[in-house]
């Protein structure tokens, strides 16, 4: 089997928790505005404050309302418990609605005998392409082609007085 066809293997394993040795960029200061719910999360027994809930939790019972922020009444927070349950609802029937359209776009790829590779040499060549018609890479081209011939220029020189200094030895 072609190593390009094989099926991806992350190399993280996820399994031995977190690896000290990446860099993980998150803020240091509280980015939730004041008197927002706060959000808590538990992953693996940690507790991350300020996180989105992972697909498949319950978010209702992951937030907790700030003191600060008025109560519901018991009509209205049961409106909005059957609105996050639509919401959720739509937002799983995206997901698997996605999924399909991935599903059905590399089968078409694979019957069109589009391959990673062949993906990855296009987009190659696009971008080269992009780069050689750039101001740039133009600027720097001519550039160049003036230093090399100035640098030809400068050896010829070079190379004759040493020929004649040769010759004026001899």
């Amino acid at each position: 089997m072609d190593p390009l066809e094989q099926e991806y293997k992350s190399p993280f394993d996820f399994e031995q928790g977190v690896n000290s040795s990446y860099l993980y960029l998150s803020p240091s200061f509280n980015v939730t505005p004041p008197g927002s719910p706060q959000v808590t999360v538990r992953a693996r027994g940690a507790v991350r404050p300020d996180s989105i809930p992972e697909l498949g939790e319950d978010a209702m019972t992951s937030v907790t309302v700030s003191p600060s922020i008025p109560t519901l009444t018991e009509e209205e927070q049961e409106e909005l418990r059957g609105e996050l349950l639509r919401v959720e609802d739509e937002i799983l029937t995206l997901s698997q609605v996605l999924a399909t359209k991935e599903n059905q776009l590399a089968d078409i790829k694979r019957k069109l005998g589009i391959t990673p590779l062949n993906e990855l040499k296009q987009n190659l060549s696009k971008s080269w392409q992009e780069v050689t018609t750039s101001t740039a890479y133009k600027k720097t081209s001519e550039g160049l082609s003036v230093a090399s011939q100035k640098t030809t220029a400068a050896l010829n020189i070079m190379g004759s007085a040493i020929s004649r200094k040769f010759e004026d030895v001899r």
